[in-house]
């Protein structure tokens, strides 16, 4: 039937781009129904109520609160450890009003962090999606505490990322895990994936000691710090235990809550595809035991797998150049297949050009990721024309974004951290103790050059000398009088975090005056990507026009993330990533 308002069009043939593009459309069609057909008839694996791939911060999370209300629950692991990036990483957990700090007497309050979390974000993420993380965070973090053996410690003085901001705290936010023996994990701890960077044996060290172990050599708080950890290893190593601090806790309390609710975790087994019934996904295809098989989800399957930093391919398509995934301390198994899936599936995608990016230093076999070494006083930042460029201290993702904003050309990609030997001399660099001699494969891979004049070290590093003199007697200068008027490092309280408290009249700063240099190679790292499939205030996947894909939920780095293209706290990476597993578990429990 037809109106006025609906005219019958007479056209004439199609053109040929319309018959292509009807084709190419009926083709893609096509090739998904006969995928889906075909994952129907595969051998089934199992049934549960949800299914969660990733066994991560965010995976490992959605499963405990699952299994907490009710539902049969399965994760799914394409490694053979779990724990993924969590599991190698330092821990912090981002969580504004959380029972640990309150307790602590932190001053926050639900409008401070409103308002803070609002002004770090901006526009880039609805304000639903921030309400929602803020509402649930505490909850979550009770959550876990009640269903498994974790405890959580204040980070103290780990400011947030931007104090200045409204409702910003200098203190900081930012929890931890407390110490976990290994041992209630029996055989299973055989099976978590290794740290980023072991503790140094005999001790037990949490996140917040680093900032102290830097300054060992010179400090007594940092000489304190440094035997209450050997103390803390001696205590548990005459008491049995196998002690466990940072993500090695987290990613162990985590699987030891599922443990003792029943859901088990499958290693080895990647994802393949999402399982889809007309336009609900209802499960996923994965490998098993080097065969594929359906796992079926009644209420849902929820992607907490992680981000692509692994996959050069989809680096190269959605990021800016120079990028390499040579470059990432994320997980090696982290490349995209659960963000691909979600998104043949019909979820939409955001923030894919961004990252948790931080200065990295390419050692041989792996990044370092820089965090306190580029603020420690008597260190400062130059690009290839030998200038400095950016406030050292500062946020680490802003610095990347500030290597790549400067100029398109990228002349601060490599950049260089240049010390003196009086650094050297003062500051554990990595686990290198002060005055020791740095590696030689650091030298002979390109990550570290050494000169005992600044036109040598121009000269080695291929920038202009005179650029290079004229820039450090220009710091020199603005250490002395301790402030600096050029990029304002040490303007805010976050920039004092990794500072060396004994230095005035500014802990941020110190002149470089005795030979020999260094100078470490600086590239864009990153603690893996944030961006993915674009979800709502309940984690479930969004199409491109706003409408949810039923049954499917992400949540962690395959998920774009809530803190948009910036990075409240030390800890907002897993901080969202825990809460908002939790949210999409509540949802499929209908318990939200």
């Amino acid at each position: 039937m037809t109106t006025n308002a609906d005219p019958v069009r007479h056209a004439g043939p199609p053109s040929r781009r319309a018959v292509l593009g009807a084709s190419a459309g009926a083709g893609l069609a096509l090739t998904a129904v006969g995928r889906r057909a075909a994952a129907a008839d595969l051998p089934l694996l199992g049934t549960y109520d949800v299914v969660v791939v990733g066994s991560g911060a965010a995976g490992m999370t959605a499963a405990l609160t699952a299994a907490g209300h009710g539902l049969g629950c399965v994760v799914v692991e394409k490694a053979p450890t779990f724990g993924g990036s969590a599991a190698r990483s330092g821990a912090g957990i981002w969580i504004p009003n959380n029972s640990v700090i309150l307790s602590a007497g932190v001053p926050d309050t639900p409008a401070k962090a409103a308002a803070y979390l609002a002004a770090v974000v901006g526009a880039d993420v609805p304000a639903d999606r921030q309400a929602a993380f803020l509402a649930h965070g505490p909850a979550m973090l009770a959550y876990v505490m009640a269903h498994s053996p974790l405890r959580f410690r204040w980070m103290e003085g780990y400011s947030d990322y931007y104090p200045e901001l409204p409702g910003g705290l200098p203190g900081g936010r930012s929890v931890e895990p407390d110490q976990l023996d290994g041992n209630v994990l029996g055989a299973e701890l055989a099976r978590l994936n290794p740290p980023y960077m072991a503790v140094p044996a005999g001790m037990v060290v949490f996140s917040a000691d680093y900032k102290w172990l830097a300054l060992a050599a010179v400090n007594v708080r940092g000489a304190a710090v440094a035997a209450e950890c050997l103390a803390r290893g001696t205590r548990a190593a005459l008491l049995g235990q196998k002690p466990l601090t940072m993500g090695q806790s987290l990613a162990a309390g985590l699987r030891a809550g599922l443990l003792a609710a029943g859901v088990p975790v499958w290693l080895d087994t990647p994802l393949t595809d999402l399982y889809v019934e007309g336009t609900s996904v209802k499960g996923v295809v994965v490998t098993r035991d080097g065969v594929p098989g359906l796992l079926r989800a009644r209420r849902g399957v929820v992607v907490g797998s992680g981000g692509f930093e692994h996959d050069a391919r989809m680096r190269a398509q959605y990021q800016r150049q120079p990028i390499g995934t040579e470059w990432t301390v994320g997980a090696k198994e982290n490349t995209g297949d659960g963000i691909r899936a979600g998104q043949r599936a019909g979820g939409a995608l955001a923030l894919m050009d961004d990252a948790w990016w931080g200065p990295a230093i390419p050692l041989p076999g792996e990044p370092y990721f820089c965090l306190a070494e580029r603020t420690l006083p008597g260190g400062l930042m130059i690009n290839r024309a030998g200038a400095r460029f950016v406030n050292e201290a500062g946020p680490y993702s802003d610095v990347v974004h500030t290597m790549y904003d400067l100029d398109p050309t990228a002349p601060d990609i490599p950049a260089w951290l240049v010390v003196d030997q009086n650094y050297r001399n003062r500051y554990l660099f990595r686990d290198v103790a002060p005055t020791f001699a740095l590696p030689a494969d650091w030298y002979s891979s390109g990550a570290v050059r050494k000169a005992w004049t600044l036109d040598a070290l121009a000269a080695s590093t291929g920038v202009p000398p005179a650029a290079l003199r004229a820039t450090v007697e220009r710091f020199n200068a603005l250490a002395l009088k301790g402030r600096d008027t050029d990029f304002g490092r040490g303007d805010s309280a976050y920039d004092h975090y990794y500072t060396d408290p004994s230095i005035l009249p500014d802990s941020c700063l110190a002149p470089l005056w005795l030979p020999p240099y260094y100078a470490f190679r600086i590239v864009p790292g990153d603690l893996g990507t944030k961006g993915g499939l674009r979800t709502d205030a309940r984690a479930r996947v969004l199409r491109p026009d706003g409408s949810v894909v039923p049954g499917l939920y992400a949540a962690g780095n395959a998920s774009a993330a809530v803190m948009g293209h910036s990075y409240a706290g030390a800890g907002s990476t897993i901080g969202p990533a825990m809460t908002f597993g939790h949210i999409a578990a509540l949802d499929l429990a209908g318990a939200l």
